[in-house]
């Protein structure tokens, strides 16, 4: 009769967790799948030559962390996070196949001594990821670095932060009870939990679980189990409206990361196009008039889906505002809010798209109702922001597009650089002086010596 009852909760286990699961994964499927149309609502851009190159970035810059690496304690604590989230989770698929099949740790059997071994590593990993949440949480909250509270964080980007720190420590400490329990258990003789030897860690709680009756400890395992589980499926479907959708896409984004060389700027082929006709009119069309062109970009359909793409990967570290000497020195510039806002644009173009079946103009624009005139004037084309960030994101490039349609579309621009703009044409040089008069200085040195 107890066998029978046992086997019906079994059955009742295995039927929530497939529908948990099944859920979970529509849930994310669903996201990521309105993730990937706001992304291609970019310019089409052609990113798969030199592969070899591509994947040593993805390796040596998602893989390998190297950025992170410039500042190496920062680094270490960052890696053990990411070794956990990478490495742990490989134990989900025993997890995920327990769930399903009515198991019991169903690879212990099977690997033997390497079972216990993994086990032990995982655990020791899990202690590391919660001294380091814990660390993270104090630089945030007590310490409070500069860099974490700028404004663009207020509100819900900074609380974000915290909520993922906290569920790192609520699912390893649910990881790490579990398995204590479990082993108590062992420990008790009980023979529906068989003795897979002693694990590093639980093995040091467990004794002191073990005066807890049996029915007690199998509650308090199969709790953990499904709270870490569930947590596990809870985490997944928040990371695509956190900034640690970054964990995700870091991958991708170094893969298609920029090849050449970081102070190589982009010709637009239209405007290299209309000088060449004016030096050589017999070069121009003639079969009518040709399309009119878009200079940069005025909001996110004009930008190009790498573009969009790293918006989706930044990890808000703000590692790039520090390095920008605009924002050093008071101007508006803040790399960081450049990404955030394209982001924030793409998600109101997204709900937007949801709402209407396709996108109906809103009269907003990411030029001026998201990032101001003088945000990008302030930028001086340095490229620190490039050079700092550690998952190849390109702030720069978006900041070039819109002040191109600045310039360009609007032409709008200080006085100044409308000024070198008319030298440029006319003197075909920044400065006011013409081609023929260029040299004159060097002549008036020459007759004074």
């Amino acid at each position: 009769m107890i066998g029978v009852y046992i086997r019906c909760m079994q059955i009742v286990q295995q039927i929530l967790f497939l529908l948990l699961s099944a859920v979970a994964v529509w849930l994310f499927t669903k996201k990521a799948k309105e993730i990937r149309r706001n992304i291609l609502l970019g310019v089409d851009k052609d990113l798969s030559d030199r592969p070899a190159e591509r994947w040593k970035n993805l390796l040596l810059l998602a893989l390998g962390q190297k950025k992170m690496f410039r500042y190496p304690l920062v680094a270490f604590m960052h890696f053990i996070i990411y070794a956990g989230f990478i490495i742990i989770n490989i134990e989900i698929l025993e997890i995920v196949l327990d769930g399903l099949f009515g198991t019991h740790r169903m690879f212990a059997g099977t690997l033997g001594g390497l079972y216990s071994f993994l086990i032990n590593f995982f655990e020791i990993l899990a202690v590391g990821v919660i001294a380091v949440c814990v660390a993270f949480l104090a630089r945030r909250n007590i310490l409070k670095l500069k860099r974490f509270m700028k404004h663009e964080l207020d509100g819900w980007p900074r609380s974000d932060a915290n909520y993922i720190l906290i569920t790192e420590i609520l699912l390893m400490t649910f990881f790490l009870t579990w398995n204590s329990a479990d082993r108590a258990l062992q420990l008790q003789g009980n023979p529906h939990f068989a003795d897979h030897g002693n694990f590093v860690v639980s093995g040091l709680i467990a004794p002191s679980l073990q005066n807890l009756s049996s029915s007690t400890l199998i509650v308090l395992e199969r709790t953990c189990w499904w709270l870490h589980i569930a947590g596990i499926f809870a985490f997944l479907n928040y990371l695509p409206y956190s900034k640690h959708l970054h964990i995700l896409l870091a991958f991708p984004n170094a893969y298609y990361g920029r090849l050449e060389p970081k102070g190589k700027m982009e010709n637009m082929q239209n405007v290299q196009n209309e000088v060449t006709y004016m030096f050589k009119p017999e070069l121009a069309p003639t079969g009518g008039e040709e399309a009119a062109h878009k200079f940069g970009a005025k909001d996110i359909f004009d930008l190009s889906w790498k573009n969009l793409l790293d918006a989706y990967s930044c990890t808000e570290c703000g590692r790039c505002t520090v390095a920008c000497p605009a924002n050093k020195t008071g101007k508006l510039l803040n790399p960081r809010k450049i990404m955030m806002d394209t982001r924030d644009r793409m998600e109101e173009v997204g709900r937007n798209i949801n709402t209407n079946k396709t996108f109906t103009p809103d009269n907003k624009t990411l030029l001026h109702d998201y990032i101001t005139t003088e945000e990008l004037r302030a930028c001086t084309t340095c490229n620190a922001c490039v050079e700092e960030c550690p998952v190849s994101i390109n702030p720069l490039d978006i900041i070039l597009e819109l002040r191109r349609s600045l310039v360009m579309e609007e032409s709008n621009a200080p006085a100044e650089w409308n000024a070198m703009f008319s030298n440029v044409e006319n003197n075909f040089a920044p400065w006011k002086f013409s081609p023929d008069e260029r040299d004159k200085w060097a002549e008036e040195m020459r007759a004074e010596s």
